[in-house]
């Protein structure tokens, strides 16, 4: 994989990290100036690992899936499933996905794998160099190591829910890199546990700064409970969320929903602050717009339909639009399109209300239906909904699954990733969606990648 395998350098020029200068799709190596330091001086010092580190932070906010610009998943998917509807002209990225028109070629699809693999490479980066190093003490070693292998873990997440097998990559080696095999479900995931655990282990419990903005111990068991959620592991994401929900002096729902993506929210576990001082989140750039017709998306009828008028998210997460004779809808999570006197919302990565909806379907799967229904409640109340009318466990998880709907709508992709682990995408897809085949739910694997690496062979089905 070209993405993994091209060399880089880290350098320094004296105070300044210029960490991994990349072409749009792979590292590149770069001469070393003579006022530059080589790669092992950046993790002799604190201050300039931890530049290396924040900096890939930057690059997981404005490249590849977890950003908030149009081609990350939380509008790519959502335009993919029945959350968003595509508009704008033929050059509109969107439009594949909102067609089912995806290709190998596809560049969002490029896109996405070579910024995720070039974002683990530098993880894998920090670790080999802050394990390898004797000036560190341990303390910061352990801080900068369990912040890298949740970034790992993090990101390969993603990968295998969008592409199925891939590589789990755990080293620099561009050699073995190169020809990485494709693993399998089970042992990928394994991976992904044993890193989380590492990490869990590593970090501390409190953050770095009030913005919550490096991730702790806290951050990676939120992580881990998802994960397990989605291997069916439902004790143990009962436990994960427990242990995060218990941390009341930290978290706790915010009574008003206009409140819950503001930067100080006692809502949010993790947020990835703005690029500089009074900009905001590129999410509110991408959704927002102000007269008809969108010039890009906008919200389903289908989704906007399913709220009660009662809902608060409704009320205060959907906006209209109208030219007189039609109404268009638009997430209005994030509110500040616009840069401000000072930041005011940061893309938010994880939130508390998800911790309550994984112990709520966790508890139905495991017999405890009145614990599920207090967890569902809390999220439903906060929406200024009464409690649930559920009573079986077939309904209860039915109306978790609703609610994470209405809770997590343009939000990093809930939606197609629900769907698709509880064996219902084709139900639901296939009735809103022109040309939604089964093989849909994985993305076809970049045709360049293929060419590169013939171990990644062969490519997903339907593509």
């Amino acid at each position: 994989m070209k993405t993994i395998y091209l060399k880089t350098k880290f350098f320094i020029a004296l105070a300044l990290v210029v960490f991994f200068m990349n072409s749009c799709d792979s590292f590149v190596e770069v001469d070393l100036p003579k006022s530059q330091l080589t790669s092992t001086t950046v993790f002799e010092d604190y201050a300039t690992a931890t530049a290396a580190l924040t900096d890939i932070y930057s690059k997981i906010r404005d490249k590849g899936i977890l950003t908030g610009s149009n081609t990350g998943i939380s509008n790519q998917l959502g335009n993919y499933t029945d959350e968003i509807v595509c508009y704008g002209t033929p050059t509109n990225p969107s439009l594949p996905f909102y067609n089912n028109q995806l290709l190998a070629t596809t560049p969002t699809i490029t896109e996405y794998w070579n910024s995720t693999y070039n974002q683990i490479y530098a993880a894998n980066s920090i670790i080999e160099g802050v394990t390898a190093n004797t000036k560190l003490s341990a303390e910061n070693i352990n801080q900068l190591e369990g912040e890298a292998l949740f970034i790992r873990a993090l990101l390969h997440f993603y990968l295998t829910n969008l592409f199925g097998e891939v590589p789990y990559i755990k080293q620099t080696d561009y050699k073995k890199n190169s020809v990485a095999l494709r693993m399998s479900s089970e042992e990928f995931y394994q991976n992904i546990m044993q890193d989380l655990a590492k990490a869990i282990e590593l970090l501390p419990n409190n953050y770095s700064s009030t913005e919550r903005i490096r991730p702790n111990r806290l951050v990676a068991k939120t992580l881990l409970a998802r994960v397990y959620l989605y291997r069916k592991l439902y004790a143990q994401a009962e436990n994960e969320a427990s242990s995060i929900l218990n941390q009341t002096t930290l978290f706790n729902l915010e009574a008003n929903t206009n409140n819950v993506f503001l930067i100080g929210s006692k809502e949010t576990i993790w947020q990835l602050k703005s690029a500089a001082a009074g900009r905001n989140t590129l999410e509110a750039t991408v959704f927002i717009f102000k007269s008809g017709p969108p010039p890009l998306v906008a919200l389903s009828n289908t989704l906007v339909n399913t709220f009660s008028t009662q809902d608060q998210r409704k009320t205060n997460w959907i906006k209209n639009v109208t030219n007189g004779t039609t109404i268009w809808y638009h997430a209005f999570k994030y509110k500040e399109q616009n840069p401000t006197a000072k930041s005011l919302e940061y893309s938010i990565v994880f939130r508390l209300a998800e911790q309550y909806l994984i112990r709520s379907e966790a508890r139905a799967h495991l017999g405890d239906l009145i614990g599920a229904k207090e967890d569902l409640d809390k999220i439903r109340n906060r929406a200024g909904l009464g409690n649930t009318d559920a009573q079986t466990q077939d309904e209860i998880l039915k109306a978790v699954l609703q609610e994470r709907r209405w809770e997590f709508f343009t939000e990093h992709g809930h939606r197609f990733f629900d769907l698709k682990r509880l064996n219902q995408i084709d139900q639901k897809l296939s009735a809103v969606k022109i040309g939604w085949n089964t093989t849909d739910i994985l993305l076809p694997l970049p045709q360049s990648e293929l060419s590169a690496n013939p171990n990644l062979l062969p490519q997903n089905q339907g593509y």
